[in-house]
């Protein structure tokens, strides 16, 4: 006696189909794949950098962080010396350059206070992101200007136009982007030294640790302990602008 077996069940056509564990993560991974891109890969190399200190930036930790496998993050980034320099890109993408207003050739009258006002946002990205500082200042280094990427150079190009818009020629202008980053870059890496020794001591001399000094041979350093107590960022800064664009406006002004 032959035994015949039951037909498969009719899918309902008004029921939704059940969705194995197995099709799910399936999807799931690839919708995580498809999601991945320079962009995210530059910002969770940033996230690390800030977290953990530019030593901790590996491919390796960078694979774990965004939970890929580190070959799949070289379709996105090359090599870990280009996601150096997007980290660097995507943070100076942050800095608003002021743009150049009236027609070609018009002089900005506030070009001095566009300086400063860029240079307080500069020191504000450089606080954000101090693991970051040291990118800024070396990896143009090791890069030639033209294979830089590009948004490390808009800022180059914008502050050009609006110190040319200002007055000053070409390569006075040249100059001019050397000198600025040059003091913004100092003044950051000098601000994120300012360490204090002991933040609980209201003694000055005792905070900062300078009591280990020999009075005889650090006599002025001692005595200016209140003053380095006292240290304003933001403050140490304006002054330095000040001096800056005294002395450039004295370029800029006609002789006589």
């Amino acid at each position: 006696m032959s035994t015949t077996s039951p037909p498969p069940p009719t899918a309902d056509p008004g029921r939704a189909p059940v969705s194995t564990p197995t099709s799910t993560g399936a999807r799931a991974r690839r919708r995580d794949r498809s999601a991945l891109s320079r962009e995210i890969v530059l910002q969770a190399a940033l996230d690390l950098v800030d977290a953990e200190g530019l030593d901790a930036l590996t491919m390796r930790r960078l694979g774990q962080r965004l939970g890929r496998d580190p070959m799949a993050l070289y379709r996105h980034t090359p090599s870990r010396d280009a996601v150096l320099d997007g980290v660097v890109e995507l943070v100076l993408s942050r800095l608003s350059v002021p743009r150049v207003g009236g027609p070609p050739g018009a002089r900005s009258a506030d070009w001095g206070a566009q300086l400063r006002d860029l240079a307080h946002e500069y020191r504000g990205l450089a606080l954000a992101h101090p693991h970051v500082v040291p990118l800024l200042v070396t990896r143009p280094l090791a890069t030639p200007l033209g294979l830089r990427p590009l948004g490390t150079l808009r800022p180059l190009e914008q502050l050009l136009e609006l110190l040319v818009d200002a007055g000053f020629d070409p390569v006075g202008a040249l100059h001019v982007y050397r000198l600025y980053f040059g003091f913004l870059n100092g003044h950051v890496l000098n601000e994120l030294q300012e360490l204090v020794a002991d933040p609980d001591e209201e003694e000055a001399l005792l905070r900062l640790g300078l009591h280990h000094l020999p009075l005889r041979d650090f006599p002025r350093l001692r005595a200016l302990a209140g003053a380095l107590a006292d240290y304003d960022g933001a403050a140490e800064l304006d002054e330095g602008m000040d001096v800056l664009l005294s002395g450039l406006a004295a370029r800029l002004a006609p002789p006589g």
